[in-house]
């Protein structure tokens, strides 16, 4: 008896990317790039915004909630395109007074609100660079030693802060006597501070046509700073001619950007490029509208989020897997989440970590049930220096790893390195350098001037080039065992979190010089509830309950029965109770985990592990019934 079987019907979504040409080079490199030409863009993104100032004057360009006395969230205040445009003609104007410059740009220490979002845009009109830096550099660190590594590599004249109470000591213990220091809000003791109303009310004069005619494509827009996985973070230099390009390219990739209405609800913070770069510009670019979300992707934080999309419907939707992981649970049960969320979302889009296979069916699941078809999930590659969107994939139907094909534009090189293939990037898109570091600048890209980004990649299909590229690890990730085997961390960490979904959200590889692997498993808020402890519980007690340990053994125990040799087979695990902190580095904002920087501020935990020090470590257990 045969059986037939139906593919799954999506929402429609065109890819704008479908073919791509490839070229070989010497030394086994290979050459790729879109078949489709990369079309005309603005010299300058607020050249998108005066014209939407001027045919869409009353839409509301960005909303964010109105904070209450007490400090809850109520309702939307909303700024117009026409209002945006006005605002930032008249912050440019007062800007323009001040000395300001690439040499002493302004500093931004802000969660993402519309005082932050408007002074950006002032910044932008009258061509003085600008940096938002971590608020977590300001508000949650106690030594401020990054904060004052941003602030003495860009020499500021003009330091802005949204609350004064909220970053009054940052900016008392780094930001120096004679720099300007603008407040949305609040005073600091002992300082004198310019409001932020100030700006806003400055009539726009002739002068700031002129400053604004007078940016041109190498102008710099913004530095945006590394993450500072193995050294101090590095500031990117973002130009005009970058950031618009890669606007460009994204809607050509992607054409549902450019199909009206586009409406985003969106916490990524802008010191980040996704949300700073790839979010607010192509709601800027193609006139949408975007609602600040409030809500982390946190248990705590999440509350929020729900909340805003139980409330605003996006029509695209962007997050980290962690925030799609609570979506999907919570879709499952909660029928205004569902309908709202899916009543014209066309695309959801992750990125920053791999999104488990367990969430990928849930969100699919809960689609077909409300609206009859699935919701495509796009991801993709990007990076802080291509500003950032460089691959993306072409199909609705992806796997874990698939990052997918070049925009328009932009020119890809495949090199061979370490036994890995390094992919390199050539394009409008793509930075000059780091400001103020010319050494890094020099190391970072090869004799014929494509950046080396560290990634490594491996064909989809080697018989259909078209389906793209597939994500093979971070290549300075990857290390070697005692025996001079090399471990990919890249591969090894999606094969954990496969195996351990859903109730792994991320795995750091440990071993480095040592006779066999490792992995410090960060589990996610799913392990409450198969733990079956009461809610108050700790995650430690959590962590060492029968049933989680019981299938964290199983999983372990899988691995290793599917491992080919010593460095793809892990011998030790353990869960880590304590997350990754993003004061040390371990995470980004984004929630993407810097393996560095956690293998650096856990080293004794891992040399316990290794050891056999430690406690509750898992390790496979062989056929005969006796520990590895």
């Amino acid at each position: 008896m045969s059986a037939t079987t139906t593919s799954p019907r999506f929402r429609p979504l065109q890819f704008g990317v479908t073919e791509v040409r490839t070229c070989q080079g010497e030394q086994g490199c290979v050459y790729v790039k879109a078949a489709q030409e990369l079309q005309p863009y603005p010299t300058r993104l607020t050249d998108r915004l005066a014209h939407w100032a001027q045919t869409r004057p009353d839409q509301t360009w960005m909303a964010q909630r109105h904070k209450n006395a007490d400090g809850s969230l109520g309702d939307w205040q909303h700024i117009s395109y026409a209002q945006a445009w006005q605002s930032a003609r008249n912050i440019a104007q007062t800007l323009l007074g001040m000395d300001l410059g690439a040499e002493r740009p302004v500093v931004i220490l802000s969660e993402n609100d519309l005082d932050h979002a408007l002074l950006s845009l002032g910044c932008l009109v009258a061509g003085i660079p600008q940096c938002t830096v971590s608020a977590a550099y300001s508000t949650i660190s106690q030594d401020f030693d990054k904060l004052r590594h941003v602030l003495s590599t860009l020499t500021p004249g003009l330091v802005f802060g949204s609350v004064g109470s909220r970053f009054a000591r940052a900016i008392q213990a780094t930001v120096a006597s004679d720099v300007r220091v603008v407040l949305g809000a609040g005073s600091i003791e002992g300082r004198d501070t310019i409001p932020f109303s100030q700006l806003l009310h400055t009539p726009a004069t002739p002068a700031v046509d002129a400053a604004h005619a007078a940016i041109g494509g190498d102008s710099i827009a913004k530095f945006m700073f590394t993450s500072g996985s193995t050294k101090l973070p590095k500031a990117v230099i973002i130009t005009y001619r970058m950031w618009s390009a890669n606007l460009q390219q994204m809607n050509q990739a992607m054409p549902v950007l450019a199909e009206p209405p586009l409406v985003l609800v969106d916490w990524l913070p802008w010191n980040h490029t996704f949300g700073g770069n790839h979010n607010f510009g192509i709601v800027l670019y193609n006139g949408g509208t975007l609602y600040l979300d409030e809500g982390k992707p946190t248990p705590k934080g999440m509350g929020e989020t729900i909340r805003n999309l139980r409330e605003i419907a996006p029509t695209v939707y962007f997050n980290v897997p962690t925030g799609f992981e609570v979506i999907a649970n919570l879709m499952k049960t909660d029928d205004q989440l569902r309908k709202n969320m899916l009543s014209r979302v066309k695309m959801f889009f992750f990125a920053a970590a791999a999104l488990s296979q367990p969430v990928w069916d849930s969100l699919f699941e809960s689609a077909e049930r409300e609206v009859g078809e699935r919701i495509v999930m796009g991801t993709g590659l990007g990076m802080t220096e291509c500003t950032p969107y460089s691959l993306g994939v072409n199909s609705p139907h992806v796997q874990a790893g698939h990052i997918g094909v070049p925009g328009p534009g932009l020119e890809l090189k495949l090199a061979p390195v370490d036994g890995k293939v390094e992919v390199r990037y050539r394009g409008p898109n793509v930075t000059p350098g780091y400001w103020r570091n010319p050494e890094a600048t020099r190391e970072s890209f090869d004799s014929e001037g494509f950046f080396c980004s560290g990634d490594a990649v491996q064909w989809i299909d080697e018989n259909d080039l078209h389906k793209g590229l597939k994500f093979d690890g971070r290549i300075a990730e990857d290390f070697k065992l005692s025996t001079g085997t090399f471990v990919s961390v890249g591969p090894m960490r999606a094969k954990i979190i496969a195996a351990g979904a859903p109730y792994v959200q991320d795995a750091v590889l440990t071993g480095i010089n040592l006779k066999e692997v490792g992995a410090l498993i960060i589990p996610t808020n799913a392990c409450r509830s198969l733990s079956g402890l009461p809610d108050g519980a700790s995650m430690q007690a959590v962590l060492e309950s029968a049933p989680v340990q019981a299938h964290f053994q199983q999983v372990i125990d899988r691995l290793a029965a599917e491992a080919t040799g010593s460095a793809t087979r892990i011998a030790r695990a353990y869960l880590l109770a304590e997350p990754p902190s993003l004061d040390q580095g371990e995470i980004t904002d984004k929630g993407s985990i810097n393996q560095r920087a956690v293998l650096k501020h856990r080293a004794a935990l891992v040399e316990a592990m290794h050891s056999g020090s430690l406690s509750n470590i898992l390790q496979p257990i062989e056929r005969t019934g006796h520990t590895a």
